[in-house]
Formats: structure tokens, C-alpha cells, sequence
């Protein structure tokens, strides 16, 4: 299964932001992620790939970020795997169904900002 997700990609863990919630504190994403990970489930829908993959699957996937900054490969692998569970397309982002990345890397592309995922089961 291959498809594409338009847009710059995020990662969940800068920007936090902490919240009160009753008498407790609580950590929660930064807007600029909770509104990508939004745009994400909905092209995700859009695009039918919500399969709740259930089997062991490399899971590659290739970012085309819009600048040269550096970015922590494995903190979008991250967010990437938590918006496939969000949007359905993967049961959970456990070893037993994320069973690898290989392939994955970050590239540049100015005018096109994206993640392109390609979900294959493993043998």
C-alpha cells in the first residue's frame, strides 16, 4: 500500500504544551500538531487507507520537509505512526504491526512538503 500525505510534517514532541485539569497538570501536543495530525486522518479517509492493519508491516516513509532544519528522523517516525492509528489505517503502532521503518528518510522539497508511506506485510 502506497499513498501520500500533502502538507509539512510534524513531530509531537516540541512544543508542548501543559494544561490544568482539574488540580492536575497534564501534557498535551502542540496546536500545530494536533491540527496536522487533523489534516492527516482527513486526507487519510479521503483517501479510503484506513485498512486497520493488523499484520507484521514495514512501514517506510519519506518526508520532503520545506526547509534544510535539522529534524529527528524517529520523532516524525512517531508522530507518523500515532495519526496511522488515529486515522485507522493501522490497528496499533506496536512492534508486533510496526515491525520496521527501513527505507525511511528525510529529503527537501520547498514547494511540496509531504510524507510519502509505503506499507508493505512483511514475509
Amino acid at each position: 500500500m502506497n499513498f501520500t500525505i500533502y502538507g509539512e510534517p510534524r513531530t509531537k514532541k516540541n512544543s508542548s504544551r501543559i494544561i490544568k485539569v482539574g488540580n492536575y497538570r497534564k501534557i498535551i501536543p502542540s496546536k500545530q500538531y494536533l491540527a496536522y495530525e487533523k489534516d492527516f486522518t482527513y486526507q487519510a479517509i479521503n483517501m479510503r487507507v484506513n485498512k486497520k492493519i493488523a499484520y507484521k508491516a514495514n512501514i517506510a516513509c519519506i518526508y520532503y520537509m520545506k526547509t534544510h532544519r535539522k529534524v529527528d528522523l524517529t520523532n516524525l517516525l512517531s508522530a507518523t505512526m500515532d495519526c496511522l492509528v488515529t486515522s485507522g489505517v493501522i490497528e496499533d503502532d506496536n512492534c508486533n504491526i510496526a515491525y520496521s521503518h527501513d527505507g525511511s528518510y528525510v529529503d527537501y522539497d520547498k514547494e511540496n512538503p509531504r510524507v510519502e508511506i509505503t506499507i508493505t506485510e512483511r514475509s
